[in-house]
Parts: C-alpha cells; structure tokens; sequence
C-alpha cells in the first residue's frame, strides 16, 4: 500500500477515445492529430501548434530550425530536467548553466546576464513545476544582446503569466505530454509558435524534411519526430477534462497549504507574481529534504526530491571541465536541492490522504528537531503546530500499474 506522487488521470472515456482510433485502423499521424493541434491553438492562443513525438526532440528541433548549432552556446537554468541542456547538446552548441533565483526556482536577467558572451544565441527560460517564468523581463536583455528567447514549457500546460500561455512569447515554446504531466498522451509534446516560417521549418524537420507525407521528394535531412492517431485521440480526452484537472490541482495544493499552515521548519513553494499556477507538483521547502523524503517512505509515501543540479551531473562533468569557473556559481540550485521535495500530487487525491501526508511531516518534523528556528535559507519560522492527542491518518492508496 503506496500514496504515488504522481500518476495520470486515465478514464473510460479515455479508453474509448483510444479504442476508436485503433479501430479505425488509421493509426499514423492524421485528422486527429490535427484536431488536437486545434485544441492546442485555441488552448495556448499561439498561432501554430505542431505535434512531436516528445517535448525533448521538439527542443532539439526548434534550436536547429533557428540555426543553433556547433560554436554557439545557450543559456539554460542549473535547475531544470537533463532534457533541457541535452537537446541543447544534440544540436551541436554548448550549454551554460546559470543558476536560479530562490524563490521562483527559474533563472532571470540577473541570473543569466553574467553568462552572455559573443556565443551565446538564446536563453531557455524553464517553466518548472506548473509555474512560470518571467519572460517578459528576460525581453530586454534578449534584445540588447541579439538573443533568441526558446521557451521549456514542458511543465506548464494550461499555466498562464500576465495572461499569456506559457510558452507563447518566445520564439518559440515546447509543451510535454509525458505520462506524469498535467495532461498526458503517454509520450509527446508540441511546439508552440506564432512564426509562421519557423512552424513550417519545424514540421518539415519531423516529416522526413518534406512539407508533405507520401510523397519522396525531400527538400532537406530531417527526422520522424511524429505523432500517433491513439496519442491524439487520449489527448484530445484529456483536453475535455482539463479544466477539471487544473481545479482538482488547486484543490490539492490549498488542503496542503491548510495541513502545513504553522509548521516549523517546512513551508510550501509560492507562485511568482502575476502567474496563473497549475501546481503540477506541490512543492514544499524543509531544512533536510531527503530525511523528510526518507520519513514519508517509511510511512508508504512517496515523494520526488527537486531535479538534480545538472552542475552535479556525472554526464556534464567534461563540460564543466572545459569552463572551470562555473563549478561554484549555483548557490541557490544547490541549496534549493537540499531543501525542495515534491508532495503527492496526483489528480483524484483525496482530501484524508492529504492529511495523512500532512501528519506524516509533521510527526517527521517532531522527530528531527527541538527547534522553531529553521536552518535552511529557504524555510521561513513560525510557531510549532499543536497536534493535540490526535493519531496518524491510515494511509490506504493503492498504486495502480503502469502509474508514474
């Protein structure tokens, strides 16, 4: 008996929209795929959505349809999935890392400025979390350095700043639909876009580099980077409940911010101003993320710590090798790992699990210190919650196969 931290919302109606296309025997990208890629449009307000395999090859296309390639270099967050850098890396330029600001966890111009050379091309700014970074601030810099703005917005579905989608300001934004995420086609992802040579650029790159299947005249190299009839047709399901599924999130989120409210030493992640959140993860800041990560598993909870610094990465260490001031320069990465740790967070949730997480910590939290004063940079003081003579809620959640 698990709580998950995470696991899709599958329904019947999901698997009836699956089923019809199999049936239909037309299970190659096709008509709705391209009703999906509507729904997009009209989700996200960009001009053009186009449908990939996954978010992390329709990165890597978008870098190479803008001309990014070997002796360029692109700024990218120290906080962020491996994903980010390596389509960075696939496309032939190099990665720099700049660190975070602590509080929203993304980079900004104060973070990134100081990394800009005569290299550098473009900055990705990543969504994490179901929030969203300030783009419109990154803007300026963007402009004063010639930068092309390349937008992660893998996490954020249905995450909106000053009213804009995430992932529609910059040239270009990329979206995932990876089983774990706000809405899931099992793997795929789109790129967002409102440049109408740049959506051509990109679909061509996924089509084989031709602007239309069935024909064997290719005007370029490109890739098969597409998507499926049955991953249309789950997406599309999943678009039907979507408004649904941003509210159970928020849902999840307040219980939390209602169990935790007073607690020492352990305090929820806050949405940047002007952000619109999703809260795909709810996340909260303690002084010793893993002992509190290792308390809830020993209850049958399971929890995520924050992405592993990719400063720290054993697979960056030759890049990091060749730029050898960059080691010591990501305090708040650093610190932001040590402390971060996602609660479950899965839509459907009950409110009593909820609580249980919520005693769980605060038992944790018992055990681990005699103090309200919080050591961590990131953990704020408040009066030590009163527990009365109440007992730990039974946790009792089935994981179901197949789950994230």
């Amino acid at each position: 008996m698990v709580v998950p931290q995470i696991q899709p919302w599958i329904d019947s109606d999901d698997v009836e929209s699956v089923r019809a296309a199999v049936e239909s025997t037309f299970v190659t990208e096709h008509d709705r795929t391209r009703f999906f890629e509507t729904r997009l449009r009209e989700l996200t307000g960009a001009r053009h959505a186009i449908a990939y395999a996954n978010a992390s090859c329709a990165l890597f296309a978008v870098l190479r349809a803008l001309g990014i390639g070997p002796g360029h270099e692109v700024i990218v967050p120290d906080l962020t999935f491996v994903a980010t850098a390596n389509a960075v890396i696939l496309a032939g330029a190099t990665p720099v890392f700049c660190d975070v600001e602590p509080e929203t966890l993304m980079l900004s111009p104060r973070t990134a400025t100081p990394h800009i050379t005569p290299r550098t091309r473009a900055i990705i700014p990543v969504h994490l979390y179901g929030l969203a970074a300030d783009v419109a601030a990154l803007e300026p810099l963007a402009r004063q350095h010639n930068l092309l703005i390349i937008e992660d917005a893998a996490q954020a579905v249905g995450v909106r700043f000053a009213g804009a989608h995430a992932g529609t300001r910059g040239s270009a934004g990329v979206i995932s639909f990876y089983g774990n995420k706000t809405l899931t086609t099992g793997e795929g992802g789109a790129i967002l876009t409102s440049d109408d040579s740049l959506a051509e650029a990109v679909y061509r790159l996924k089509n084989h580099g031709r602007m239309q299947k069935g024909v064997f005249v290719h005007e370029q190299v490109g890739f098969n980077f597409s998507f499926t009839e049955m991953q249309a047709a789950l997406g599309l399901s999943q678009l039907d409940k979507l408004e649904r599924v941003i509210a159970d999130k928020r849902r999840i989120r307040e219980r939390y911010a209602r169990g935790l409210a007073g607690l020492a030493n352990v305090r929820l992640q806050q949405p940047p101003p002007h952000v619109e959140p999703v809260f795909w993860f709810t996340n909260v800041f303690a002084d010793d993320a893993a002992a509190l990560a290792g308390a809830l598993q020993a209850r049958g909870i399971q929890s995520r710590r924050f992405f592993y610094p990719l400063h720290q990465q054993p697979c960056y260490r030759e890049h990091l090798r060749q730029r050898p001031a960059a080691g010591s320069a990501f305090p708040n990465t650093t610190q932001a790992y040590a402390s971060g740790l996602s609660l479950p967070s899965w839509c459907g949730l009950p409110d009593e699990t909820i609580d249980a997480v919520c005693e769980a910590i605060t038992d944790a939290l018992d055990r681990t210190t005699d103090s309200t004063v919080p050591t961590h940079p990131y953990v704020r003081t408040a009066p030590r919650k009163s527990r009365g003579n109440q007992t730990p809620a039974a946790v009792a959640c089935e994981r179901p196969a197949g789950s994230q």
